[in-house]
């Protein structure tokens, strides 16, 4: 499946790029509503969904004339081969519904993750990330940064203001992460 949506900004609320956590919400609610057991689902900062530790969807958010277009992707039938990494199929666990189906179902999640997102602000839907999210308080991780900088340390949470990921170094420092691919 691969879709997007146009997203128009008003002049307050969340920072635009945290659309990518309502994305990553409104996926994992339409593959959940596509499984009989969910628990094969997690969500990666930012805005990875994961099936069986696999990467099953990408999301891109790109700003034109004052909206967001919000790029998805959702591998339904099959995953591609990717060199170095895990992928996932909705295929891999169960039958994947009809492609129509889907979207339906993906549309009213995104329609509803948007709406809260933009009526009760951030806050709730970084809970909601974090209540799905395979990243557990103190657990180590490894931060590819944009720069080619390689960080390690432990998971220590999520900025309220933008949901960057809070990365707590072996010193006890905490280094703030807007960017990334982590591990």
């Amino acid at each position: 499946f691969m879709g997007s949506s146009v997203v128009l900004l008003g002049n307050a609320g969340p920072p635009p790029a945290t659309l990518s956590f309502v994305a990553a919400l409104a996926v994992r609610d339409a593959c959940a509503a596509a499984l009989s057991d969910s628990a094969a689902l997690g969500l990666k900062w930012p805005n990875d969904v994961l099936l069986d530790g696999g990467k099953l969807s990408g999301i891109l958010l790109e700003m034109a004339r004052g909206h967001i277009i919000v790029g998805i992707g959702v591998n339904l039938a099959r995953a591609p081969q990717v060199e170095g990494r895990k992928t996932a199929a909705l295929a891999d666990v169960t039958t994947p519904p009809p492609l129509e189906d889907f979207a339906a179902s993906l549309a009213a999640a995104f329609d509803r993750r948007l709406g809260a997102w933009r009526t009760y602000g951030l806050g709730p839907t970084l809970q909601a990330f974090l209540s799905q999210s395979i990243h557990a308080q103190g657990s180590p991780l490894t931060v590819h940064d944009t720069d080619g900088t390689v960080l390690s340390g432990t998971f220590a949470g999520l900025e309220e203001s933008d949901g960057a990921l809070r990365l707590r170094l072996a010193d006890g420092r905490e280094r703030v992460i807007r960017a990334g691919d982590i591990s």
